[in-house]
């Protein structure tokens, strides 16, 4: 009879431990998901812009972006071949894949997002010491990152081995391996040294349009693991078409930057 009373006793510390673990691992993912942002996509925001598709397919609307997707505002409402009028198109994140390019063209901008673009392109193209050093201290932290976490689950592991607490951290390994993944998809692209030393400067990106290369020449702003973004090219939409002044987002897979404009 006391043996079962202490049965007991000890299953419940251990049934609150891994609800707290549940509800701890939710709240951490929920909140890091929620303020999670694409950087490159996350600059257009608010902006009028034309999405390409490897389909062919263009879609053209104020930018909504968030982190389960991006949302394209139509001006007015567009009637379908249905007939029924569609005044957004949303494009989810698993979608992401059919990205060919983020074309914010200039000459669609607003008087107010074209001065913001003007002075995000003079802070961006040759930055100052204050900017290069801030980008310099993130970088750091990029570098430290992977380090830090082998650290982290190095501790974990000892603590498993030699501390009264190894069992419950054993028995909750699914939801601290969640919230580690959930840290370390917060904390964006690692630290790519080729790409660094470019940023500000004027590069030329190599672009796969259909079964063609295709060079664009323009200013590196920023990298993340999926996009690279290049500001102030004259943007060819399709070939023979008349050159326009645009900014560009383009997945990795098809974009690279290939040399040095400058």
């Amino acid at each position: 009879m006391v043996y079962i009373f202490a049965e007991a006793t000890t299953r419940i510390p251990y049934t609150a431990i891994t609800i707290i673990f549940i509800i701890l691992a939710t709240a951490v993912g929920a909140f890091i998901r929620r303020r999670s942002r694409d950087k490159c996509l996350k600059d257009y925001s608010r902006n009028m812009v034309t999405l390409e598709e490897t389909s062919g397919k263009t879609i053209w609307g104020k930018l909504r972006v968030e982190n389960t997707g991006l949302e394209f505002v139509y001006p007015t409402a567009h009637e379908d071949k249905q007939g029924h009028n569609e005044m957004s198109y949303i494009l989810y994140k698993h979608e992401y894949p059919n990205i060919a390019a983020l074309v914010r063209y200039h000459d669609q901008l607003s008087e107010r997002n074209k001065k913001e673009r003007e002075k995000e392109l003079k802070s961006t193209y040759h930055p100052t010491m204050l900017r290069r050093l801030k980008r310099k201290t993130a970088n750091i932290f990029k570098t430290l990152r992977d380090s830090v976490m082998e650290v982290v689950n190095l501790l974990i592991s000892q603590a498993k081995k030699a501390t009264p607490a190894g069992a419950v951290l054993s028995s909750q390994d699914k939801y601290v391996s969640q919230m580690k993944q959930e840290l370390m998809g917060s904390m964006g692209a690692s630290y790519e040294p080729l790409l660094e030393r470019y940023i500000g400067h004027r590069v030329v990106l190599e672009m796969i349009k259909g079964d063609k290369i295709v060079e664009y020449c323009g200013v590196l702003k920023e990298y993340t693991a999926d996009f690279i973004e290049v500001m102030d090219v004259d943007y060819e939409a399709k070939e023979g078409q008349p050159a326009q002044k645009a900014d560009l987002v383009v997945p990795r897979k098809y974009g690279v930057i290939r040399h040095l404009g400058e």
